[in-house]
């Protein structure tokens, strides 16, 4: 075969043709084109921002649950300690890990809920006092509050046709975090049947409510510290494991791949399980009694 000097030079214009073109795309020089007409003659290039970076992992995080980290950790911990066992306590950390977030959401929803309750007892204060009947009162109010949730049509339904109103607010009372509607159909019921003043209590109403969620704010704000210290003694083996690594000890194989390592990854694991059980024992206790003054709402 006959070989001349000038192939040599055109291989590497070859692959440094393949390589422009794997980058840039068989398009690039029209997209390249319409970046520059449209943007004023500024293309972007090279390799992407912190700030991109960013961007892209707070989307990544908004994509994926929670829980779905637990098993990543675990598959990256497997392949550095050469071990199947972190991809098992990752897998087996998902349902626990769910059972935390769905718990976090229902309180938060119970917590806008009742925020929606104190809104629409302050809204429907206001329409009575501007002469407007209870029945059109609750109407506009429960439009612009959204405080009666899923039961909302059937309570308008009630208050428009002349039904039971106070009945079907202690029917949407019973939804997690909308107790205060108990208050509100007591203040319906004396209001229709006695004539009393229905704005005045609908203030009072909002003002124990209003009380009652400031304690239970207060309450967890004081609570943080000993949440913070849970999450910072479960940290803590993780801690252990980056000092480990940084000083060249090699943490993961004494854990996974040694006897005392592997007694030490039990009991270290059942004593971490057992703390953060007991923080959220002493939280829940403490929450208890004011959980139980709001009659379980």
């Amino acid at each position: 075969m006959y070989v001349t000097r000038e192939m040599p030079l055109g291989a590497a214009v070859a692959c440094l043709g393949a390589a422009v073109w794997l980058l840039g795309g068989p398009n690039s020089g029209s997209r390249r084109a319409q970046l520059l007409l449209a943007g004023g003659g500024v293309v972007g290039g090279g390799p992407p921002g912190w700030q991109d970076v960013l961007l892209e992992l707070r989307r990544l995080r908004g994509r994926w649950r929670p829980e779905w980290w637990a098993p990543v950790v675990g598959l990256t911990l497997a392949v550095l300690g050469a071990s199947v066992l972190p991809a098992v306590a990752g897998a087996a950390g998902v349902p626990l890990l769910r059972r935390a977030r769905r718990v976090a959401e229902a309180r938060r929803a119970k917590e806008q809920r009742g925020d929606a309750v104190i809104a629409l007892c302050a809204a429907l204060a206001g329409e009575v006092r501007a002469g407007r009947q209870p029945g059109e009162a609750l109407q506009r109010a429960a439009r612009d509050s959204g405080g009666l949730g899923e039961a909302q049509a059937t309570v308008l339904a009630a208050a428009r046709f002349g039904g039971d109103v106070p009945k079907a607010l202690a029917v949407a009372a019973q939804h997690r975090g909308a107790g205060g509607l108990l208050g509100l159909a007591a203040c319906w019921r004396v209001a229709v049947d006695q004539g009393a003043g229905l704005a005045a209590g609908l203030d009072r109403l909002e003002g124990a409510l209003r009380a009652e969620r400031d304690q239970r704010a207060d309450l967890h704000a004081q609570l943080a510290g000993a949440r913070a210290t849970a999450v910072m003694l479960a940290g803590l083996p993780g801690l252990g494991l980056v000092l480990g690594t940084a000083l060249g000890a090699d943490p993961l194989h004494v854990l996974l791949h040694t006897a005392a390592g592997l007694g030490c990854l039990l009991v270290g694991g059942l004593l971490e399980g057992a703390g953060v059980w007991w923080v959220q024992r002493i939280v829940r206790g403490a929450e208890g009694p004011v959980e139980e003054a709001r009659g379980g709402g």
